[in-house]
């Protein structure tokens, strides 16, 4: 009999197996595929490795601008996939280490929701059938292949192959302009790929903020990327893609089809519905304890549908077993920060302008230039960036601040934090920044309130 059964090995599923671990819970933790799950194998720390490679080439390309002699710069892509593996293969040894090191007992196998019987839940995994008092459903999310007429799906390219491409392709046409999308295109053109984007919304990075990703668009476009906004993508013949943009049909040839059309939750497979969890929007439906409505069953992570985000997944974790070991914990999402590894990063916490005036709440507004900031300017050179923050009119409370800029994703969680402890512009004008840092321009911007 174990205490807490986990599906699922990412993010969610291993940061709640070593709480639980450490917390006294007999554990178990399923996966038939690799510790660590997408984020950790296949997207957030191989995609963020490769992206950091090919930002130190743009900056070393560019190093006359510093004083730096670079004639000769250029990029080795076999060392670069070389380096990717032995960072994955060291992050996911220390997974292993850590499971081992809370006592969890770790079955990289499939396993299988047969249903409940009169002392809990039933799992079955490697001609096994482990009894669990609880379970938590981490199974995370795949990719999202859209129905387009013409489309190979045994020839495009998703997530997980495009960071196998050997050798690198001439060009390449991405179908969907956000995260994911961006971040591959802005990888792959800084290695000197044609890079075509095709997103059907009128601007990409949906569900940033507009400013920030037209600037990262326009910035993109003029160092040569083509990215069509607008624009649906209808058929695909061959290596064709056609689409409709500004009226007209249009078309980019490539062999090279990169599928980036978003991620939907894994719910199928696994004996789910043996349970009758309540599923929601296409994912598994839960309350502020991350609890389905069954109360022996919990859900974090991708498969919720909600916030595709690993440290989303974590913090759900950790708000799940809280519970299960009687610690009253609650979900909050008011402060969750995003952030696009793209050169420049683009990052965001709280609500967008758009999400305020959606909601009808009064707000102010404030922003300024990145080249606020001495050490920006010192660092950035030629590039341009915006620092904005969102407070309530009455209040001044946070509600949003987003950033375009390097190195804005190692500053937004100060934003987090200010949001999550409901702090004002005045409470925040009274802290003290070091100098000089990037960080500095949050506080000229607080200081234009």
């Amino acid at each position: 009999m174990y205490d807490l059964g986990i599906i699922g090995a990412g993010p969610a599923g291993y940061i709640a197996a070593e709480k639980a671990g450490k917390n006294g819970l007999k554990t178990v933790l399923f996966d038939n595929r690799y510790l660590g799950g997408v984020c950790l194998n296949e997207g957030c720390i191989p995609t963020k490795t490769l992206l950091f490679s090919a930002k130190l080439f743009e900056y070393a390309k560019d190093g006359e601008k510093y004083g730096i002699k670079s004639d000769l710069v250029n990029f080795d892509f076999k060392i670069m996939k070389a380096r990717k593996e032995k960072v994955v293969k060291t992050l996911v040894s220390a997974v292993a280490a850590r499971m081992k090191k809370s006592g969890v007992e770790v079955i990289m196998s499939h396993a299988y929701i047969s249903g409940k019987t009169s002392e809990g839940i039933s799992i079955k995994s490697d001609n096994r059938e482990l009894i669990c008092k609880n379970i938590l459903i981490a199974t995370g999310s795949e990719p999202l292949i859209p129905e387009i007429p013409g489309l190979n799906k045994d020839k495009i390219l998703t997530s997980r192959e495009v960071i196998e491409l050997d050798p690198i392709p001439e060009d390449m046409v991405v179908i969907g302009g956000g995260v994911i999308g961006m971040e591959f295109a802005n990888l792959f053109h800084s290695l000197g790929v044609n890079v075509t984007v095709i997103e059907m919304l009128d601007e990409i990075l949906g569900g940033m903020d507009e400013d920030c990703a037209a600037m990262l668009r326009k910035d993109f476009v003029k160092r040569g990327m083509a990215i069509h906004t607008g624009s649906k993508v209808t058929r695909v013949d061959n290596d064709r893609v056609f689409f409709h943009s500004a009226g007209k049909e249009q078309s980019v040839e490539s062999r090279n089809i990169l599928v980036a059309a978003g991620r939907k939750p894994v719910i199928k497979g696994f004996g789910l519905e043996n349970l009758n969890v309540e599923i929601f929007r296409g994912g598994i439906k839960i309350d502020q304890f991350c609890k389905t409505n069954l109360p022996d069953v919990y859900a974090a992570g991708d498969v919720t549908g909600f916030s595709l985000l690993a440290h989303t997944a974590s913090r759900e974790a950790e708000v799940a077993v809280n519970n299960i070991l009687g610690k009253k914990d609650i979900m909050r999402y008011e402060a969750i920060p995003a952030v696009v590894y793209t050169n420049p990063e683009v990052s965001g916490v709280g609500l967008t302008e758009k999400e305020a005036k959606s909601k009808n709440i009064k707000y102010k507004l404030r922003s300024l230039p990145m080249a606020y900031s001495g050490r920006f300017i010192a660092e950035n050179e030629g590039k341009q960036g915006l620092c904005k923050v969102i407070v309530g009119e009455k209040y001044g409370e946070i509600l949003g601040i987003h950033m375009i800029g390097n190195p804005s994703s190692e500053l937004i969680f100060g934003a987090a934090m200010a949001i999550e402890a409901q702090l004002r512009i005045k409470d925040l004008k009274e802290l003290v920044f070091p100098h000089p840092t990037v960080s500095e321009i949050l506080k000229e911007t607080f200081f234009e309130f």
